[in-house]
């Protein structure tokens, strides 16, 4: 977004007005309009690898935020054929990557990993505009 200054109000300030801070998740993603979220190289190996086992040929990854859960909100995946009226659509080697207008609001800097480990196995969430998580990982708010 670009800094409109005070020249459209009649003023004859020429104090700057503060450009707003984007959240920034760790990895330095910002998230746009365009592309909300970022998705890692294991997050989609990951997609790909659950497509195959769980969904339909021609079927691609929903992303979207529902109420609910611990913190208010819960990320939620699931697999759907087709992007609906105002998705955003990603392309990633090979994958649709489906993400509602509303839902890519509160994703808007977000990186989606995939972690393997002895805490357990799954998608992370690295979402910078979540103020608090609960300890499951799947709910923010």
């Amino acid at each position: 977004m670009e800094n409109q200054g005070s020249e459209g109000c009649g003023s004859k300030d020429s104090a700057a007005i503060p450009t707003p801070i984007m959240p920034t998740s760790a990895s330095g993603f910002t998230g746009s309009e365009d592309q909300p979220i970022s998705i890692t190289d294991k997050a989609v190996e990951a997609i790909k690898n659950a497509l195959t086992q769980e969904g339909q040929p021609g079927d691609g990854l929903r992303v979207s935020v529902v109420g609910g859960g611990c913190s208010g909100y819960q990320y939620n995946l699931d697999f759907d054929k087709e992007s609906r009226m105002g998705d955003i659509t990603l392309e990633l080697d090979g994958v649709s990557i489906f993400i509602d207008p509303v839902s890519a609001g509160y994703l808007k800097g977000t990186v989606l990993d995939f972690a393997s480990g002895l805490n357990g196995t799954g998608f992370k969430f690295n979402n910078p505009n979540a103020k608090r998580t609960c300890g499951c990982g799947s709910s923010f708010s």
